[in-house]
């Protein structure tokens, strides 16, 4: 290959012939010269066309072009230890974490700054030759490295600030905060000069690297022993070892898995681990008032060890809220765990003279408007490590994510308008955009997604899910009125006669259960008048914010209707309805729409019309809004979604009331009281009538303080 200058190219191809080829020689190099300024003022002067003898500094301002030039045509041979990076660059280290006093967020951490080359330290005459090079390339430690001495002058000075700033070291908090790229304390004076950014880089230490490998959420290696009583999947392993990870070093976190990967169980798994290893505790778990029941069942099953005091009215006897205070947690062979409810907590005030080991928020999103009386109230609360569980960490806007972490890391995200002016810069870096924020937040969230394929190929097919809800006043009165009504009509009646009118208020209790206005008939339907509607929204909305399909099962088609109405305002568009009156010619033309990826995203059906025989694996959620009581009818009703061709997790939600009969029932249906699957799947209903009339009253008589609706 021969070197030639450009001026022999003029020579070679000027003849009149040659034209063209001159053009095509000439062209890339105009083009590249609308490009770089540098390339423009050679060509301008004609220097092009001449052997030239470069600076360091001018040899430096060529490569920095070079993407210019090879995007307009023109071959560039550079040196190897150029390509497929920059040169090497001497740059600003800051190491922290190798050792470390204390845990928590307030763990001091030691802090170091130190003038390297690709991590190999710089003596002080080598940075005073970086210092004189000006800017460009120069010769370091035997090669070419790149050199900007004002912009490492301003670096070094950055670091060296902060470090006399930080004394003797550095929290845990604020060492996060360098390694994710955030400014120490949250103020945007302490950013870094702009444009420096790469001349520094942020290390972590050996001890750091540990936390950060454990906060990954990979390992699996704590066990809760056998007084868990499930079998916990790998991921929901993974999830235990994460929390109790974060809680050995006295950090706070959030658990965000999707709904239905088992936030509860990995939750008991900790507290029997913590149990196991001496934490006295006691613990707090805080939720909206309508999960009580389904955290009290889960405990029952999955940790009966654990003692549990629920501080909420639905559970204590008149009066007995007011009575506790914070002497009776403060010491060994109490409770293990409190439960209360966002409401609950809002208005006492002895939880907040407590010193909790652990408080978990359930539902945490409860807590993303921090000006609220309840977000307040949590956030009072003493705790060594705090945890949140939500499935939408972010609902619609990034303060939920400062409200969430300032309860389980306080500070981490700075204050409130340091968080927003760090939000709105993020929002006008196009090429960064919100990476530095996930890079912060994300040790201290664990997420699991069921589209994700190792937690696809781990799950069930289909997940059962109780979805306990409360009475409204309305709710409780009627259901009042009618258990009276009924024990004054069957101490009269015998034989067919008293099978009928058990049969009958049966039906009217599901009804009153359902909404008041379907026992009524007024056709109201307010929602706030009953709680399955208030825990269907709850449900809904969740599904709609993953653009998922849910089926939604009701034995009522006067129930249809409602139900459909109050879901489209929810979902935001109109879905489906299929019961006994639809004409059969009409039937598959609705299953296919509901089929369709983009089409509707809800499907109301009536259990005997649509129970059978459909095929609708679009949806991934079934909810049995009223129960058929029986088993294998409810089964079946399922299996539309849950069938051949179903490639998502199935979660399968069934309503009820606690406190009522529904709750008796299916109780008495989980337990089968003795009986064979034969008699308890004939249905229940047929087993009531044959009670003694003592026996049938106590099973449908309302348990006010577990039913009533109170926050």
């Amino acid at each position: 290959m021969q070197h030639r200058p450009l001026a022999g190219a003029l020579q070679e191809y000027a003849g009149a012939g040659e034209r063209n080829a001159l053009l095509g020689l000439l062209l890339p190099i105009q083009k590249a010269a609308e490009h770089s300024p540098w390339l423009k003022s050679l060509v301008d002067s004609g220097a092009i066309f001449h052997p030239l003898a470069w600076t360091p500094a001018e040899a430096y301002r060529f490569l920095q072009d070079v993407p210019a030039f090879e995007a307009s045509g023109v071959v560039v041979r550079i040196p190897d230890w150029w390509r497929p990076r920059l040169p090497p660059r001497p740059q600003i280290d800051i190491r922290l974490g190798h050792q470390v006093a204390g845990l928590g967020l307030a763990a001091m951490m030691d802090f170091r700054v130190d003038l390297t080359l690709d991590g190999e330290a710089l003596s002080d005459e080598e940075w005073q030759q970086v210092l004189a090079a000006g800017e460009g390339l120069m010769r370091l430690k035997g090669r070419w490295v790149e050199v900007d001495r004002e912009k490492l002058q301003s670096v070094l000075e950055h670091w060296q600030e902060v470090r006399r700033s930080a004394g003797e070291g550095i929290s845990f908090l604020q060492g996060m905060r360098l390694l994710a790229g955030a400014t120490l304390d949250g103020d945007a004076a302490d950013d870094l000069p702009a444009g420096t950014a790469e001349w520094s880089k942020v290390i972590p230490g050996e001890w750091m690297r540990g936390v950060l490998e454990g906060l990954r959420g990979t390992q699996a290696g704590a066990d809760p022993g056998p007084e868990l009583k499930a079998q916990l999947r790998p991921y929901q392993q993974a999830g235990v070892h994460w929390l109790w990870w974060l809680n050995r070093l006295g950090l706070g976190g959030c658990l965000a898995d999707d709904m239905g990967l088992g936030k509860t169980v990995q939750v008991l798994g900790l507290l029997l681990l913590l149990k196991r290893e001496g934490d006295p505790g006691p613990h707090l778990l805080v939720l909206p008032a309508s999960l009580i029941a389904n955290w009290q069942a889960e405990i029952e099953r999955f940790a009966p060890t654990l003692r549990t005091l629920i501080a909420h009215a639905s559970a204590l006897p008149a009066g007995a809220l007011a009575t506790l205070s914070a002497a009776q947690f403060g010491g060994e062979g109490g409770v293990d765990l409190v439960i209360t409810s966002y409401g609950t907590l809002a208005r006492t005030n002895w939880m907040a003279e407590v010193c909790w080991s652990l408080v978990v928020l359930d539902e945490a999103q409860a807590i993303k408007n921090p000006g609220t009386r309840q977000t307040r109230a949590v956030k009072r609360l003493p705790s060594r490590v705090r945890l949140a569980l939500t499935g939408t960490p972010v609902e619609n806007r990034l303060g939920d994510l400062w409200s969430l972490f300032d309860f389980i890391c306080p500070g981490l995200l700075g204050s409130a308008q340091a968080f927003s002016r760090f939000a709105r810069r993020l929002a006008e870096d196009e090429q960064a955009g919100y990476a530095p924020l996930r890079k912060l937040v994300q040790p201290y969230i664990l997420r699991r997604l069921k589209s994700d394929r190792q937690i696809i190929a781990d799950l069930p097919d289909k997940t059962e899910l109780k979805a306990y809800c409360p009475l409204t006043q309305v709710q409780a009165a009627l259901y009042q009125e009618s258990v009276a009504t009924l024990a004054q009509q069957i101490e009269t009646l015998d034989g067919i006669q008293r099978r009928g009118v058990v049969l009958a208020f049966l039906m009217r209790f599901k009804q009153i259960c359902n909404h008041p206005s379907q026992w009524l008939g007024d056709g109201a339907y307010l929602p706030g008048d009953s709680g399955k509607f208030s825990r269907l929204r709850e449900l809904a909305e969740a599904i709609a914010a993953r653009q998922e399909k849910v089926l939604v099962f009701t034995q009522f088609q006067e129930m249809t209707g409602p139900l459909a109405g109050f879901l489209q305002e929810i979902f935001g568009r109109p879905g489906l309805v299929l019961h006994g009156g639809t004409p059969v010619k009409a039937r598959q033309s609705l299953v296919e729409a509901f089929q369709r990826e983009f089409g509707p995203p809800f499907f109301v059906l009536s259990l005997k019309a649509g129970g059978t025989g459909l095929n609708l694996t679009a949806a991934a959620h079934v909810i049995h809004f009223d129960r058929w009581w029986n088993p294998a009818v409810e089964n079946q009703a399922t299996d539309r979604a849950y069938r051949i061709g179903q490639k998502k997790n199935v979660l399968v939600h069934k309503f009820i009331c606690r406190g009522t009969v529904e709750e008796k029932i299916d109780a008495l249906i989980e337990t089968k009281l003795g009986l064979s699957n034969e008699i308890v799947e004939g249905g229940a209903e047929t087993l009531l009538t044959e009670m003694s009339s003592d026996d049938l009253l106590r099973l449908v008589s309302l348990d006010l303080e577990r039913a009533i609706d109170e926050i």
